[in-house]
């Protein structure tokens, strides 16, 4: 993105980085460029590689059900890495919850990605583990990316991204940024169903740092940082 001047031209001397995008692969560019210019050296949630069509890929790779030849099978919250030995760390959990078993056997995505029985517990309890895991990985100053979407199920809503921020500040990550991914496809109608909800069209990229003893909201604050 670039600055526009006030008579409208376009000021190609500054790029600007913005919060929101309706492409994916721009936001996770402008976080390398922002936070890890080196590049993202591990995705313990791999799948089948999207993130890295025209971005390089992770040194380390890892799923549970690994898609590809070059993928290691590991849980992402127990990984086979010594404390303090990565840099950076970008994480694409999945999210699909109250699906049946016979249903879960017929989806790609479940099979793929894998399914829980509750989000509070199962879905958040899993988060939570692998943001500890992932504290343990990380050198001093290492940055986490984690890409999720709010939820509603069973009629009530699931504010996945705040559960996130709020677990990995406990932890002692510091939320460095958060970009919105939107999204300008249609949803299907709900044919015979009242709307309880806004309808969803986006999710967050979060970034946090690995830092100790940092100062939380409310301390002194450096106008030289921005």
């Amino acid at each position: 993105m670039t600055q526009q001047t006030l008579n409208g031209k376009e000021d190609v001397s500054q790029k600007i980085i913005k919060t929101i995008s309706y492409n994916q692969e721009e936001i996770i560019k402008w976080i390398i460029e922002l936070y890890c210019p080196e590049g993202i050296e591990l995705d313990p949630t791999y799948s089948i590689g999207n993130f890295y069509k025209n971005i390089s890929e992770p040194m380390l790779k890892f799923d549970i059900n690994p898609q590809l030849p070059d993928v290691k099978q590991a849980d992402c919250s127990e990984l086979p890495l010594e404390d303090n030995s990565v840099k950076s760390i970008m994480f694409d959990p999945p999210f699909i919850v109250g699906i049946g078993t016979k249903e879960a056997k017929k989806s790609i995505i479940c099979e793929r990605f894998g399914t829980y029985s509750n989000i509070q517990n199962d879905l958040w309890g899993m988060y939570y583990k692998s943001l500890k895991e992932f504290y343990r990985i990380l050198k001093q100053d290492g940055v986490l990316i984690v890409k999720c979407q709010d939820i509603i199920s069973c009629g009530q809503q699931f504010l996945s991204h705040v559960e996130i921020i709020n677990r990995a500040i406990q932890i002692g990550y510091y939320p460095k940024d958060l970009f919105i991914l939107l999204s300008n496809r249609r949803m299907n109608r709900w044919v015979g169903k009242k709307q309880q909800h806004a309808r969803k069209f986006h999710s967050y990229f979060i970034v946090f740092i690995k830092q100790k003893n940092y100062v939380k909201y409310g301390g002194k604050c450096d106008s030289s940082q921005s």
